[in-house]
């Protein structure tokens, strides 16, 4: 089954930027089934940078798009080029950078905005009937775009709650697990939303791919 996946990621490390063995595990994960993918970055700068040794912030700028085309080696295109009747399925990726370039949730909670840009991009996605995927906090995003849908954040209960107060419901899951929303096409996994180690994060993004293939045409 040769499905072509889109990528979307922000940056690069979990600090500020898309998670780093999420996005390559998803990678992975892709060609292991036999399936292709195109990474898509927005073309700006990311919120801001932190120090991923110390934690501290640092006193400079970086682009999303720029910073991830470390993780795709150069093969990643602006979100602005990103075209839904190109791809079968789209996949998002976790990381801090999701809750404060995406969506400004780690810093404003539920009252939180969607930068224009990706919540566009989300809504034509599944308005043209295509299965996105979440890894990590992504099915916050999610939520919060789409309001009724169902996902997974692993079990944190704060979490849970802001999704309930955003419209959505979350289905508490172990490391590994998959949640499918298949009226919606949404499918979620936890990730490091839970404590977890790399393999886990290949068992996630692994069974995340083959769940959405399952359920594709």
């Amino acid at each position: 089954m040769n499905k072509r996946f889109a990528i979307i990621v922000g940056g690069c490390g979990h600090r500020d930027g898309s998670e780093i063995h999420e996005t390559t595990m998803t990678m992975l994960s892709i060609v292991e089934h036999g399936c292709t993918y195109q990474m898509f970055a927005p073309n700006r700068n990311q919120y801001h940078v932190l120090n991923h040794l110390t934690g501290e912030e640092m006193s400079e700028s970086r682009n999303m798009l720029v910073e991830a085309a470390r993780m795709a080696r150069g093969q990643i295109q602006a979100l602005e080029e990103f075209r839904v009747e190109n791809f079968d399925a789209v996949v998002f990726p976790g990381g801090f950078g999701v809750a404060k370039n995406f969506f400004d949730y780690a810093l404003n909670g539920v009252n939180c905005a969607v930068d224009a840009q990706i919540e566009l991009l989300i809504k034509n996605i599944h308005k043209a009937g295509k299965p996105i995927g979440a890894l990590c906090i992504a099915p916050v995003l999610l939520t919060k775009v789409l309001k009724n849908i169902v996902v997974t954040i692993g079990n944190d209960e704060n979490t849970a709650k802001d999704v309930a107060k955003m419209g959505g419901k979350n289905i508490n899951t172990v490391s590994g697990e998959v949640i499918s929303d298949k009226e919606n096409k949404i499918y979620s996994t936890p990730c490091y939303m839970l404590e977890a180690n790399i393999k886990d994060i290949h068992d996630c993004a692994y069974n995340l791919i083959s769940t959405m293939l399952e359920n594709m045409e």
